[in-house]
């Protein structure tokens, strides 16, 4: 039998209310028969001192058991529960009414006797000569003659009658307070412990029809919001339940969000693929078109329009080249595939070594490149490579759109721990609309035109940037026109 977890704790709180019960009838029995014990010596606590001062237990030779067989047996027919016995100064039974062998004990230990005597608090156990094994509640009084103490009276209390009546008794009381005791415990225990444990438990039964439910539905189907609305503050104070549902929400919230973070991926991943198709045809299509031509009409093409024609599928294939390779070190730069070998430099002698590169595109634009550079800046560490890519990539968008007679400045300076480049063109500038994306992939599943999709020079500016922990962003400079990109390096 599988037994569910209200089961089972109504069970073992059953067990522990029956165990309990049975140490609370042994411990009312105890204290019963302890409370028994007292409340009889207490009220035979004059008994021996009454049978001593009334009695003449003493002879012309010492103690008389002959002169105590009457009194004894008058006694013990009168109250069957007592047993008198005469002792002497050491403790030797000298008289009882016993049956012969039924006095077990020969001598009786006076330490209790003392004790009794002194006031000691009661109860008192003393010895019982018929049951040894068995201490038992007594009353005492010493025997004197001519102010000289001879010998005590002993009576046990709770003698060998009492104790096989009391026993029959005991027995029976405790059976019936038994079954009395586990029939309401198991009846009560049922009914508290399925209301109790329902309302223990109610945490655990709602955290797995949430399990069952995302089991059920999926993943996919939580919604974000409604995850993120059920998760709960952990506070110390928190039970374990509490604690393992808001564990169970925070880790359900984190699934939809890892979850999403895997569609978007897969989006990215499908708009890589139809970035990559579409910025390839173009070029492969012209580069093809081209080609053809020259090989269906070589015998028609004069000298010049060949060499027209061929120009331009070199152009193609230049521009499919470019393509591939800023895909190739854009991956690079996105997957971990690039290590950087930093070393210090000048950001102002290499940006001196770029304007050399563009010094000739620049002259055939008969556009000016100025380098706004202080006297003494320091030096950065990072990857000279790659710090040259990030500067040929803003100068080259810059060239591109900056008009004839235009103007590109590179100005930089040192604020905040940081040294910063701005590279500034003069060209038509960057649409509102198109300012919030210029960082991101370029996608044709989006539906703009070509003219409004940008390239990926800036995407890999960027993560170039982010690998040496530092920043770039487009300024807004609303009082003047073109277009200005500013990135920083920490010292």
């Amino acid at each position: 039998m599988k037994w569910n977890l209200t089961q089972r704790l109504i069970a073992v709180f059953a067990a522990l209310l029956v165990t309990c019960c049975g140490v609370l009838t042994w411990i009312q029995f105890a204290q019963s028969e302890q409370t028994e014990q007292s409340l009889t010596q207490r009220l035979s606590y004059k008994l021996a001192q009454h049978i001593a001062a009334n009695s003449e237990l003493i002879g012309q030779k010492g103690l008389s058991p002959e002169g105590l067989k009457d009194l004894l047996h008058m006694l013990m027919v009168v109250n069957p529960s007592i047993e008198v016995y005469l002792l002497d100064m050491d403790g030797r039974v000298a008289a009882h009414l016993a049956p012969p062998g039924r006095v077990k004990l020969t001598h009786v230990s006076l330490q209790p006797v003392r004790e009794y005597l002194r006031g000691a608090p009661l109860p008192i156990l003393g010895d019982d000569p018929r049951h040894p094994e068995q201490p038992n509640v007594f009353s005492v009084a010493p025997l004197t003659q001519g102010g000289v103490t001879r010998g005590y009276v002993y009576v046990v209390l709770l003698g060998e009658d009492h104790a096989a009546l009391a026993a029959n008794n005991v027995a029976h009381r405790a059976w019936t307070s038994t079954l009395v005791a586990l029939t309401l415990v198991l009846m009560g225990g049922v009914f508290a412990g399925v209301a109790a444990f329902r309302w223990v438990t109610r945490p655990l039964r709602d955290l797995t029809a949430t399990v069952q439910e995302v089991e059920r539905k999926g993943v996919e189907q939580l919604a974000l919001s409604d995850a993120l609305q059920q998760v709960e503050s952990h506070h110390p104070e928190a039970d374990e339940v509490g604690c393992l549902r808001s564990a169970f929400q925070s880790m359900s919230a984190r699934l939809v969000l890892q979850w999403q973070a895997l569609l978007k991926k897969d989006e990215q991943r499908r708009e890589v693929v139809a970035n990559i198709s579409h910025d390839l045809r173009t070029p492969l299509m012209a580069l093809h078109g081209y080609l053809e031509t020259l090989a269906v009409k070589d015998q028609q093409l004069s000298a010049e329009e060949r060499q027209r024609y061929l120009a331009r599928a070199l152009a193609q294939s230049r521009k499919v080249g470019r393509l591939a390779q800023e895909l190739f070190e854009l991956a690079r730069l996105e997957y971990g595939g690039i290590r950087l070998e930093k070393e210090r430099f000048l950001l102002t002698d290499l940006i001196q070594d770029v304007f050399q590169k563009f010094e000739l595109v620049a002259q055939e634009k008969q556009v000016r490149l100025v380098a706004d550079l202080p006297e003494t800046v320091p030096s950065v560490e990072a990857d000279l490579g790659l710090m040259e890519r990030v500067l040929t990539n803003l100068l080259d968008n810059a060239l591109r759109h900056s008009p004839n007679q235009g103007m590109v400045r590179v100005s930089v300076a040192t604020r905040s721990g940081q040294v910063t480049v701005t590279v500034e063109d003069e060209g038509e500038g960057i649409p509102a609309e198109r300012r919030q994306d210029l960082f991101h992939r370029p996608s044709v599943l989006s539906g703009n035109p070509p003219a409004q999709r940008g390239g990926l020079g800036l995407l890999i500016v960027q993560k170039i940037v982010q690998l040496h922990d530092g920043v770039v962003e487009f300024l807004d400079q609303q009082d003047r026109q073109g277009a200005a990109f500013m990135f920083a390096l920490p010292l």
